[in-house]
């Protein structure tokens, strides 16, 4: 089990690629602190999670509050003493063209992927800096790559999570801790069929496809700079 007693914060925990994940840990020996704001979701992946004997946190959480941010990282550091990995994976998304974009929900789409990684990221590095050892794995889109039309208020703040990616890299290389981004094409969710329901996804990706990448990253040396992961599907079709 290359994660034996490791722990890992995972956002975004309750379905979709941060369930995945969770899982694909836990199946490692993983220790999980799930968070995400549907308290049965979590529950629901806990229980899946703790049949492979690892410990569980459920941990309700509205990512777009600072200060449920910071309770949820303390009760981490509280309950298993420290965090291996870091998982920023809760995300939103409103498709709409630039002008029908409310403030509100350029606020949302900043706070959700951007700001909430910052926080997180921000609560357990003084831990993970001062045992030199730890892994930051933001899941970003090909979004954060591309420009696509009517995702305007997605596109900044996954471009800027991507940038914001790099540089904590560069700055956390010293202190021996791993920084990466995975960019993700088509991926087949609840969110992606109910926000596109018209497009045909049979060749797109499976949360676990993203599970899977994301595990692979956590045995890398923190000396592998991989910091921007782009995944595309085997079709060879446009990623959106």
């Amino acid at each position: 089990m290359r994660l034996k007693d490791n722990t890992a914060l995972i956002t975004g925990a309750g379905r979709g690629i941060g369930r995945a994940v969770a899982l694909a840990f836990a199946g490692e020996g993983c220790h999980v602190a799930l968070a995400a704001r549907t308290r049965d979701e979590l529950e629901d992946t806990a229980k899946e999670a703790g049949a492979f004997g690892v410990q569980t946190l459920v941990l309700p959480c509205d990512v777009g509050m600072p200060e449920e941010i910071e309770c949820t990282a303390r009760e981490t550091l509280g309950i298993f003493g420290r965090v291996d990995i870091l998982v920023n994976n809760a995300g939103y998304a409103t498709f709409k063209p630039v002008w029908e974009i409310t403030p509100e929900d350029w606020s949302r789409s900043l706070d959700i992927n951007l700001t909430s990684a910052f926080l997180f990221t921000r609560a357990l590095l003084p831990s993970m800096m001062a045992r030199r050892s730890g892994r930051i794995i933001n899941l970003s889109s090909v979004t954060g790559v591309k420009a696509l039309p009517e995702q305007g208020a997605y596109c900044a703040a996954k471009h800027a999570l991507n940038g914001w990616t790099k540089s904590l890299a560069l700055e956390l290389r010293p202190y021996n801790i791993a920084v990466h981004a995975v960019c993700p094409g088509g991926v087949d969710t609840r969110f992606s069929r109910e926000a596109m329901p018209h497009r045909d996804k049979t060749n797109w990706m499976t949360p676990e496809d993203i599970a899977h990448t994301v595990l692979h990253l956590t045995s890398l040396s923190p000396r592998v700079a991989l910091d921007i992961i782009n995944l595309r599907r085997f079709d060879g079709e446009p990623l959106a």
